[in-house]
């Protein structure tokens, strides 16, 4: 097998704040369900609710209406809707139709996570690659809670609408000519669609430049929120925080807690539970190991501060 590596040199660095580049370095996905849907009408589907996951959709040809929350938006080709927060949702073509529990339909599974349907009453063809994802890491969930109920993606509104676009073209092909191995091109497609999805409404909607994604995005705050996220274990204090981003202690503590809405040494304790949280779901850590890795010398200490920030033993949340 021939495998081809590049140099570190020839890899442009990431433009933008450095906690804003983690964030989204962490948007790691876990495939639940992709679903190519061959839609013609009249049809309908609802979806169900999936907390903890992404819903999207992206039209490759025809049209439909989406309804979230009693929201609806019209989505046409080339365009893609994300329902960050796993809502139920329902969607339908032109005309009027019932909208049965996709589950109840019957569909064409390939894998146990990637399948194909095929529903409606013979007309008008509409194409969608559906699917639901979820992301894991503390920092992607802590990104997913700031997000809307609905993001509408369109190509007027993307500044990388050439990239959104050619994804989008790629998914059309596959979908058409259901080569060897398409489900697998695929579902790595639909990750890049979802990816490039969140990273233009951070860098296109008003709503993003505030609160935690905005604290991200100052140069001094996002600095220091960056440096939390990679060395959780490390002494921090305000003191040395403040140090590490060359401001005065008063001043970075004002004005982390005004941009973040709590102050450094909560934020630094709810951060190093949440670590704690997805180590001890992930991996086979003891509690003490796992308190070790995120700054506790003493187990009983680190105990304390999980169930009060969690709620939850931290013996508890391991997962079956």
């Amino acid at each position: 097998m021939v495998t081809t590596q590049t140099s570190p040199a020839a890899i442009k660095p990431v433009d933008g704040p450095p906690a804003l580049a983690e964030a989204l370095r962490h948007i790691q996905m876990e495939g639940v369900f992709y679903c190519p849907s061959f839609l013609t009408e009249p049809w309908g589907l609802e979806l169900p609710a999936m907390p903890g996951c992404v819903w999207f959709h992206a039209v490759t040809e025809g049209e439909c209406t989406l309804e979230v929350d009693g929201e609806e938006r019209r989505v046409v080709a080339g365009e893609l809707v994300l329902v960050p927060h796993g809502n139920g949702h329902r969607g339908w073509g032109q005309e009027t139709a019932s909208t049965p529990l996709v589950t109840e339909l019957p569909h064409t599974y390939i894998t146990d996570n990637y399948a194909l349907l095929r529903h409606g009453g013979g007309g008008r063809q509409t194409h969608l690659v559906c699917g639901g994802i979820r992301l894991d890491h503390p920092a992607a969930r802590q990104l997913l809670q700031c997000l809307p109920g609905i993001i509408h993606i369109t190509p007027p509104k993307s500044v990388r609408s050439d990239v959104l676009q050619s994804t989008l073209r790629a998914l059309e092909e596959e979908m058409d000519h259901a080569r060897p191995g398409a489900e697998a091109v695929i579902s790595r497609l639909c990750d890049i669609v979802v990816i490039h999805a969140i990273r233009t409404w951070i860098e296109t909607d008003p709503a993003a430049q505030t609160g935690w994604l905005g604290a991200l995005q100052d140069p001094q705050i996002g600095t220091a929120i960056a440096a939390i996220h990679r060395a959780p274990a490390d002494d921090w204090s305000v003191a040395s925080l403040a140090a590490h981003v060359g401001m005065s202690r008063s001043a970075f503590s004002a004005r982390f807690t005004d941009l973040v809405g709590e102050s450094v040494m909560r934020y630094i304790t709810t951060w190093r539970m949440n670590v704690a949280l997805d180590l001890l779901q992930r991996t086979d850590l003891t509690v003490a190991a796992v308190a070790a890795r995120v700054g506790y010398e003493s187990e009983a200490a680190f105990s304390r501060a999980f169930k009060r920030v969690i709620g939850k033993t931290a013996s508890s949340v391991r997962l079956p």
